[in-house]
C-alpha cells in the first residue's frame, strides 16, 4: 500500500540518503558512494511508499524481501535501515567498514538487522532474489486459501551493470522468466559506468530486448523522476504473469558537481571538498551524517503504518489457523523446518551381499525421507535421471505450477546453487540441488556464500571420481574434494556404501548451521554387513573404526573414504600374520574434526604413526591424518578415458595395490 508523500518530501529523503552515503564512505576512506547517490530516488519511493516490512518485527514471514545485489553500494542499504527504524544506530553508520561494526563493507545477513542476504560478488543477489520469489510462489501454492492468504509478498532487487554482465544473472533471469515469477521486481541501475570507465569498453547489450526474450515485463524510466518511479512500481505490482525489470536510467554520483557520471564516483570517496560542493548543490547542510527531523518523521510515520499491516496479518493468520488447523500445523513444520522424531525409522535398509551406487542408494533414501519431510524440495541441473534425485510422485514445479516439489533448473548449475541460497534465506523450505561433482566449479561462488551465511542447503554431487571412466578427465573430479574442504563451514560427506549414504542424508538434514555436500559414486559398492561391522550411525562422527584384526593398539591404520573403503577393508583382511591392522572409514573430515580430542584419539591414536590414507582424489588434505611417517594412495594428476576398472589398475586403486603398500609398511 503506497503512502502519500509529495515529490519534495521524496527529494529530501533521497538527498539525506546521499549525504549519509557520502559521509559514511568518506569516514571510512573506503567504499562506493556513486551507486547509493544514483539510486537514492528510486529507493526513497520504494521504501517509503511500497516496501512492506516491519523494523520492529524483522522476521515477519510475509514481509517483502529487498536484495541489494550490488553489495558494494551497502551505504544505501544501511542508510535505509537506519532511517526505517531497524536496530542500527547512526553511530554504526559512522563506523562504516570498521572492526566490530554492524556496517561491513558489503551487507551480511544476520550481522546487520534487516539485511536479507550477503551480497558483494556480483550476480549473486540477482539469483538469490529469484530463489526468494520462487519460494514465495511455492509456499503460496501450499498455504493460500480463498479465506486466507498468509503468503503474499514481493521480492525487490537492486542490480547494476556489473550484475548484468555476470553470467549468473543470465542463468537466473532466464529461469525466472520461464517460470513466470511475477512477484520478482528488478530495478536495473543503468548508469553506464564500471570501475574501468564507461561500460562501452566491454558492454553494449540491448537489455530491453534481452529481458523481453526472457519473458519479462520491461519498464524504462528516468531514475530521478519520482512520478515515473511510482508509476513503474505500480505497473510492476499489477503484472500477473511475468517478472518485471525497471530499467532505471540513472546518474552515478548524482548531484556531485565534478564526479557525477564518472568512474571515480563508483569506488572511491568523493573527498571533503567535493562532498561540501555536492551538499550545496543538493541544498543540504554541510554537517556530516545530517538527518533532518522531517525525514525521521516520514520514516516513523511509515513504520507506524507498517506495524498496523503486520498486526493485521497476525490477526488474519490466527483466523486462518482456526479455520484450517491442518494447514496451520503444516505451516509450523515448514517455517521451523521441523524434522520428525522418528526420522531414522524412515531410512531404507540395504541388505548385505547386495551392491549399488551410492547415488542410487541415496536416491532411494531421498524418496523415503520425502514421504515424511513435506518441506523438503529440490532438483537438478538437468541431471535428475543420473543423480537419482527425482522425488517420485511429488510433482514438478513449472510455469504456473508451483505445488510440486521437484525443481528443474535446466543446465544452470550456478543459478541452481545461488537460487537455493535465496530459497533457504526466504525460509519455509528445505532445499537440495544436484549435479555431477565435476561441475562444482560452476557452483563454487554460491557454495562459498552458503557456507559464509550458514545456510542448511544440501548438495548432491554424483560421479565423484575417476570411476566415471570412459567420459574421461573432463568429467573426473580428482581435485574437487580437496578444493571444497578448503571452504570454511562446508561439510563434505563421502559415504562408503549404501548404508552410509543413507546415514549421510540423515546427517545432512540434521546439520542446520551450514551447507552439506554428499559426494556419491556412479559405480556400484557392496553393502557392508552391519551385523559384523559397527553401525553406520557413526557416520555423524565423521570417522570410525570399521574393522580391526586384533585387540588393543593397532600396528597400522588404513584410513579411507567413499569407494576406497571397500578395497581397503579387503586388503587389510588379507594382510594376515601377526599385524594388528585397523580400518577406519572417514566419510567426513569436517564432522570428524568437530569431535572431542578423546574421540578422535580413540579412532586415530597418536601412538600409531604407521598410517595409510586411500582416496581417489588429491592428497593435500590427508597429511594432517597420516603425518610425516604415513603413506597415501591418492590421485594428484588428472584422469583418463578408459573403462573404470582399467583406470583403477593404472592408478593403483585396487585391493592388490593397497595390500602391497600395507605389506611394505609393516615389513
Amino acid at each position: 500500500m503506497a503512502t502519500k508523500l509529495s515529490n519534495d518530501d521524496l527529494k529530501l529523503v533521497a538527498n539525506t540518503i546521499r549525504g549519509l552515503s557520502m559521509d559514511g564512505v568518506q569516514a571510512a576512506n573506503s567504499g562506493h558512494p556513486g551507486m547509493p547517490m544514483g539510486m537514492a530516488d528510486v529507493a526513497a519511493v520504494l521504501w517509503l511508499k511500497h516496501l512492506e516490512h516491519c523494523p520492529s518485527a524483522p522476521d515477519w514471514a510475509d514481509r517483502d524481501r529487498f536484495v541489494l545485489s550490488g553489495g558494494h553500494g551497502s551505504m544505501l542499504l544501511y542508510s535505509l535501515l537506519h532511517l526505517s527504524g531497524y536496530d542500527l544506530p547512526l553511530d554504526e553508520l559512522k563506523q562504516f567498514r570498521q572492526w566490530g561494526s554492524q556496517t561491513p563493507g558489503h551487507p551480511e545477513v544476520r550481522h546487520t538487522p534487516g539485511v536479507e542476504t550477503t551480497t558483494g560478488p556480483l550476480g549473486q543477489g540477482c539469483a538469490n532474489g529469484a530463489g526468494m520469489a520462487l519460494a514465495e510462489r511455492m509456499l503460496a501454492e501450499r498455504f493460500n486459501m480463498d479465506d486466507g492468504a498468509p503468503v503474499d509478498h514481493y521480492t525487490y532487487v537492486f542490480a547494476g551493470d556489473g550484475d548484468m554482465m555476470e553470467g549468473l544473472s543470465h542463468e537466473a533471469f532466464s529461469l525466472a522468466g520461464h517460470l513466470g515469477l511475477n512477484k520478482l521486481i528488478l530495478f536495473y541501475d543503468f548508469n553506464k559506468i564500471t570501475i574501468e570507465g564507461s561500460t562501452e569498453l566491454a558492454y553494449s547489450d540491448d537489455v530491453k530486448r534481452r529481458f523481453q526474450g526472457y519473458n519479462w515485463n520491461v519498464i524504462d524510466i528516468d531514475a530521478h523522476d519520482y512520478d515515473q518511479i511510482g508509476r513503474a512500481i505500480g505497473r510492476a505490482k499489477r503484472e500477473k504473469n511475468r517478472p518485471t525489470i525497471v530499467i532505471c536510467r540513472s546518474h552515478i554520483g548524482f548531484g556531485s558537481p565534478n564526479k557525477q557520471d564518472t568512474a571515480s564516483a563508483h569506488g572511491e570517496p568523493l573527498g571533503i571538498d567535493e562532498i561540501v560542493a555536492t551538499k550545496r548543490a543538493l541544498g543540504m547542510p554541510e554537517a556530516s551524517f545530517y538527518v533532518p527531523q522531517e525525514v525521521r518523521d516520514m520514516f516513523e510515520a511509515r513504520h507506524r503504518v507498517l506495524k498496523r499491516h503486520q498486526a493485521k496479518w497476525k490477526r488474519s493468520f490466527r483466523a486462518y489457523a482456526d479455520a484450517h488447523p491442518d494447514r496451520s500445523a503444516a505451516w509450523d513444520v515448514h517455517m521451523q523446518d521441523r524434522l520428525p522424531n522418528t526420522l531414522a525409522e524412515a531410512l531404507p535398509i540395504f541388505e548385505p551381499g547386495s551392491a549399488s551406487a551410492t547415488r542410487a542408494s541415496a536416491g532411494k533414501t531421498l524418496n523415503s525421507l520425502a514421504q515424511v519431510i513435506p518441506q523438503l524440495v529440490g532438483g537438478s541441473a538437468d541431471l535428475a535421471p543420473s543423480t537419482k534425485t527425482l522425488m517420485d510422485g511429488m510433482g514438478s514445479v513449472g510455469p504456473g505450477t508451483f505445488c510440486g516439489r521437484n525443481l528443474h533448473f535446466g543446465v544452470r548449475e550456478h543459478a541452481m546453487c545461488s537460487m537455493m541460497n535465496g530459497m533457504a534465506l526466504h525460509g519455509g523450505l528445505r532445499v537440495f540441488g544436484a549435479t555431477f561433482f565435476v561441475f562444482v566449479d560452476y557452483c563454487r561462488p554460491a557454495v562459498r556464500l552458503a557456507a559464509l551465511m550458514g545456510l542448511p542447503v544440501i548438495y548432491v554431487f554424483t560421479h565423484d571420481s575417476y570411476n566415471v571412466g570412459e567420459d574421461g578427465p573432463t568429467h573426473q573430479p580428482v581435485e574437487h574434494l580437496a578444493s571444497l574442504r578448503c571452504i570454511p563451514n562446508l561439510t563434505i560427506i563421502r559415504p562408503s556404501d549404501p548404508t552410509e549414504s543413507s546415514a549421510a542424508w540423515l546427517a545432512a538434514l540434521k546439520h542446520r548451521t551450514g551447507p552439506t555436500v554428499l559426494a556419491l559414486t556412479r559405480q556400484n559398492l557392496k553393502v557392508i554387513d552391519r551385523s559384523v561391522y559397527p553401525a553406520a550411525a557413526s557416520l555423524e562422527q565423521g570417522a570410525y573404526t570399521l574393522w580391526q584384526s586384533g585387540a588393543g593398539a593397532p600396528d597400522v591404520i588404513v584410513i579411507a573414504s567413499g569407494s576406497e573403503v571397500e578395497i581397503s577393508l579387503a586388503a587389510a583382511q588379507r594382510l594376515g600374520g601377526d599385524v594388528n591392522v585397523r580400518v577406519v572409514s572417514m566419510p567426513s573430515m569436517e564432522l570428524f574434526d568437530r569431535q572431542s580430542d578423546a574421540y578422535r584419539d580413540s579412532v586415530l591414536p597418536a601412538a600409531c604413526t604407521n598410517r595409510l590414507a586411500v582416496e581417489a582424489g588429491a592428497s593435500m588434505c590427508w597429511y594432517k591424518y597420516v603425518g610425516s611417517q604415513g603413506r597415501m594412495i591418492t590421485l594428484d594428476h588428472f584422469g583418463a578415458s578408459a573403462p573404470n576398472g582399467r583406470l583403477a589398475e593404472e592408478f593403483g586403486f585396487t585391493t592388490d595395490n593397497v595390500l602391497a603398500v600395507l605389506t611394505g609398511m609393516v615389513s
